[in-house]
C-alpha cells in the first residue's frame, strides 16, 4: 500500500465534524514509500470551520520525526542516498519558537508561520502537501518534498528543489505526480503573488493563549485509523 492509497481513510478534509479551539489533536504525515506515519507533531486547534484548520505547534513539544537507521539526521546523509538509506524514527522536542500551522480544506499544501525570539516575525513557509485526511485525532498527509518560503516584503523563494528532483530519482514520484505537485507550487505562487489569504490575514500578529500547555505525545501516535461509513 503507498502512501496515496492511505488517504482514503476516515473523514475528508472538508467534513463537517469540527475540533473546538484548545482540542488537542495530531498532526501527521505518512512516508512516501510504504505510508508508515512517520512524523507526528501535536498541537493545539486555534481554528476549525469550514474554510480553515489552524494549529499551534508550541516550542518544546516532544516529536516524532525519521532519522537513519545509525540515528543520524536525514539531512546529514548524501542527497544521492537521502531516499533510499535505512530509517526508523526518534523522539525529539521541538526547538525554537513555537509554529503557526494554517491549512484550508483541498488545497495541497499548507502554510506555517514562523516567529524569532521576541515575536519577532520571520517568514511564511508553503508545505507542499496532499490534502489532509481528518481522522478522530488528527490530520494525516504526504510530504511533496518541494517547499516556498515567504518574507513580510512579499518577495518568495522556492525550496528543496534538489530534494524534489531526488525524490523521482529515487523512486518515490512518478512523472505524472511531480508534475501536480509543481502545478500545486505554481498555484501556490499565484496566491503569494496575489498576496491573497492566509497570507494578507494578519496571522503573523496572532499569540497563543497563555493558558495553553505543550501537548503530549501520546503512546499510540502512530496508530491506523479506525475508517468511517462514506
Amino acid at each position: 500500500m503507498t502512501a496515496e492509497t492511505t488517504e482514503t481513510e476516515d473523514r475528508a478534509d472538508g467534513d463537517s465534524t469540527r475540533w473546538a479551539v484548545g482540542d488537542r489533536i495530531l498532526w501527521r504525515y505518512r512516508d512516501n514509500g510504504d505510508g508508515h506515519v512517520h512524523i507526528c507533531r501535536p498541537v493545539t486547534v486555534v481554528q476549525d470551520t469550514a474554510d480553515l484548520l489552524a494549529v499551534w505547534m508550541a516550542s518544546g513539544t516532544e516529536c516524532v520525526k525519521p532519522v537513519l537507521a545509525n540515528g543520524t539526521p536525514v539531512h546529514e546523509e548524501p542527497l544521492a542516498t537521502r531516499y533510499t538509506a535505512p530509517r526508523t524514527t526518534t523522539r525529539a522536542p521541538w526547538t525554537g519558537m513555537g509554529v503557526l500551522k494554517l491549512a484550508r480544506p483541498g488545497e495541497p499544501w499548507s502554510v506555517w508561520l514562523f516567529w524569532d525570539r521576541g515575536w519577532v516575525f520571520r517568514n511564511w513557509y508553503v508545505n507542499l502537501e496532499s490534502p489532509r485526511v481528518r481522522w478522530a485525532g488528527g490530520v494525516d498527509s504526504v510530504d511533496h518534498f518541494l517547499d516556498i518560503s515567504v518574507y513580510p516584503d512579499r518577495s518568495w523563494l522556492w525550496r528543496d528543489e534538489d530534494e524534489f528532483a531526488q525524490a523521482q530519482r529515487s523512486g518515490l514520484m512518478d512523472a505524472r505526480q511531480a508534475r501536480r505537485v509543481r502545478e500545486a507550487g505554481d498555484r501556490a505562487v499565484e496566491v503569494i503573488r496575489s498576496w491573497g489569504a492566509p497570507f494578507a490575514d494578519g496571522w503573523e500578529n496572532w499569540r497563543p493563549d497563555p493558558r495553553w500547555t505543550v501537548p503530549q505525545l501520546p503512546d499510540d501516535w502512530d496508530r491506523t485509523p479506525a475508517r468511517t461509513a462514506p
